[in-house]
């Protein structure tokens, strides 16, 4: 060792060395941060404030944090040469041998630093890469907690509301882990009003990683949130006996649930309504009255569709072929049932099933008979068109042959036409002229 550590200095250095030792176990135990993550962060901390003093500092600082006897030193190396150019990294012969009295050139040796000898701004420094290294374990493991726990159904208390746009910021805890996340006024139930203290049931879309630490993003109107409650209130559903197989939700108004169980022995939509509703009026309660239809799934669509369609009656349901839609017919009485208020009963229905719902009553059932009619006669008017011009095109020439434009075609037979009709009144001519000529004699 270059320089000797008196007693005195010793014992002071082991004394900050517990004391050191104790603030990370107390930080870990606080805030869960792992010990050696929070050794890491300090000895980095050190290390820059050491840099930020000294000009010309490389990889030649290191810091030794020894748990077992509670000692923490931080040292520089430094080449021993004839002459220093560069005082960070080099120290001259003549000064080595003075603690060092077999220090030769060419050797490196280590020389302790006392951190309270750093400057304010070196100190400052190290103080924020502390703190920095703090707050980006926090988040880590907050991220890493939360992450876990997408499409998951937390619960949360309200510690703040925005005034002015009705926002909530609620305070969610997993796992021993809390943190504030942001229940924006889109994804709140119409109608629902929170004040601070309240306790709300959650559903988690998403986590995201930002520069701010992570962004849990959350919703009490999401279809996911209908689901899990309906496993915390129902264990068929939870221990998979009956299984949720679609589900189409309008918060605050109006859910469609479909339910089916491989156990022929099991009614899922008994299972779910619970001994005199208990188990769905409890679902209601936590969701504000919102009203909430639960049918059977079945792989027909015919009866599929038409348990959707409830609580109306439907007389028939016609799938149309080629495509995710189909013609439903109910009761004159039962087709604004059917259709619901401003369309809502038919709109869900066809959000639960996937398909396209084309609703008439039964007096009116034959319209599509006509429509059909009358897209049949399209189809066959057109079909005759196309035909009539693949017929067309049958009949012009075939590549090769010699044709003539149509404005030209004529002119080629007109000189045939003109000497047929002309040829008796040439002959008729060339006979009067012998007669004329005849009584004419050459002059003498």
């Amino acid at each position: 060792m270059a320089k000797k550590t008196t007693k005195k200095a010793a014992k002071s250095n082991e004394l900050d060395g517990k004391e050191f030792f104790a603030a990370v176990t107390l930080i870990e135990k606080e805030k869960g941060i792992p010990r050696h993550y929070m050794l890491e962060k300090i000895t980095q901390a050190l290390v820059s404030a050491y840099k930020r003093d000294h000009e010309g500092v490389t990889d030649n600082v290191f810091v030794e944090a020894n748990e077992i006897t509670e000692t923490v030193r931080m040292y520089v190396k430094k080449e021993i040469v004839e002459e220093v150019t560069n005082p960070a990294t080099e120290i001259a012969l003549a000064e080595a041998r003075k603690s060092l009295p077999s220090a030769q050139s060419g050797d490196v040796v280590r020389i302790e630093i006392k951190p309270r000898n750093f400057g304010r701004i070196a100190a400052q420094t190290a103080r924020q890469v502390i703190i920095q290294g703090m707050r980006e374990a926090e988040h880590s493991m907050i991220y890493d907690m939360f992450s876990s726990k997408e499409h998951e159904m937390l619960v949360g208390t309200v510690t703040r509301v925005d005034p002015r746009n009705g926002a909530v910021t609620l305070r969610i805890t997993s796992d021993g882990e809390s943190t504030d996340a942001y229940l924006s006024p889109s994804e709140q139930v119409r109608g629902e009003v929170a004040h601070e203290g309240d306790r709300l049931k959650v559903y988690v879309v998403e986590v995201r990683r930002s520069s701010r630490g992570p962004q849990i993003l959350i919703s009490r109107t999401h279809p996911g949130l209908v689901k899990r409650l309906f496993e915390l209130e129902v264990p068929e559903i939870y221990d998979g006996t009956v299984e949720i197989r679609s589900i189409a939700r309008e918060a605050g108004s109006r859910s469609k649930l479909a339910v089916w169980s491989a156990d022929e022995n099991v009614d899922p939509i008994g299972a779910c309504v619970g001994p005199k509703g208990a188990r769905v009026n409890n679902v209601v309660a936590e969701l504000g009255s919102e009203k909430i239809d639960i049918i059977k799934y079945s792989d027909d669509p015919a009866q599929y569709v038409a348990a959707a369609l409830s609580p109306a009656d439907v007389l028939s349901v016609l799938p149309l072929e080629g495509s995710k839609s189909c013609r439903v017919v109910v009761p004159d009485d039962q087709l604004s049932l059917a259709i619901g208020k401003e369309g809502q009963n038919a709109r869900l229905a066809a959000k639960l099933t996937g398909y396209k719902i084309d609703i008439k009553s039964a007096s009116a059932a034959h319209e599509w008979e006509e429509e059909d009619a009358l897209a049949e006669a399209e189809r066959a008017a057109q079909a005759a068109e196309e035909a009539a011009e693949d017929a067309v095109f049958a009949e012009e020439p075939a590549d090769g042959e010699d044709t003539l434009p149509d404005d030209e075609a004529p002119a080629a037979e007109e000189p045939a036409e003109d000497s047929t009709e002309e040829a008796p009144a040439e002959e008729a001519s060339n006979d009067e002229t012998p007669a004329e000529e005849a009584p004419e004699a050459p002059e003498a």
